[in-house]
């Protein structure tokens, strides 16, 4: 018969062994690039793997140059799929500004952390003109600072799963100089679109003028 003494286990925690395996990641909360910041280290490669370009909804193939892209204005937006709805409104309201941005001097670049099949359909169903730029390892996103192990978004946002790069637009000027950044924290809306062809016309004009002295 039990007796109140050894009714229960009995542990003793000097028995416990610490687990050193986990990982220990310390906290520190991203400090996205902002307007006036330069980028260095933004590099792109001429690899075909890594770019995917729609024109009117169809996928389309075609050289490259970098040369071009880089020379003007450039209107970068992180997108992943992985923020849903939020993240294909961003892509619609790219796409309704794309022409004005090339029609004022500058390009505009969409860079994802992954490819989708997702991202097809809806191409598709929208009529997308964009270019994309898969940033797999998420180095351009790491160098932007709107991406880190370190700080995780599903410690800001919740319904989201998976550490992906916060829904950021930026310019970058030829002399890799960002003039312009919006990082949609709330949800309420994102860039302006007039700020965003502004910005390129003006960083367009400053760089002709340049080239022309």
């Amino acid at each position: 018969m039990l007796t109140t003494n050894n009714k229960y286990p009995f542990f003793d925690l000097s028995e416990i062994v610490a687990d050193t395996d986990i990982p220990f990641k310390p906290y520190q909360p991203l400090k996205p690039i902002k307007a006036g910041n330069f980028i260095p280290g933004l590099k792109l490669y001429n690899d075909y793997g890594r770019w995917q370009q729609f024109f009117n909804g169809a996928e389309t193939h075609g050289p490259v140059s970098l040369r071009h892209l880089l020379n003007k204005p450039l209107v970068i937006a992180f997108y992943s799929h992985h923020w849903r709805d939020q993240g294909f409104n961003l892509l619609k309201q790219l796409n309704n500004v794309h022409n004005e941005i090339k029609a004022s001097g500058g390009n505009l670049l969409i860079i994802s952390d992954e490819r989708s099949s997702e991202l097809e359909k809806k191409a598709w169903e929208h009529s997308l003109t964009l270019n994309f730029y898969y940033d797999e390892g998420k180095e351009i996103a790491q160098a932007f600072r709107i991406y880190s192990d370190k700080d995780p978004v599903w410690n800001r946002f919740s319904g989201i799963d998976v550490n992906v790069p916060l829904l950021a637009t930026y310019i970058v000027n030829p002399s890799k100089q960002v003039i312009y950044s919006h990082i949609d924290w709330d949800f309420l809306g994102t860039f302006s679109a007039g700020d965003i062809v502004s910005s390129v016309y003006e960083s367009a004009l400053i760089s002709n003028s340049a080239k022309s002295a």
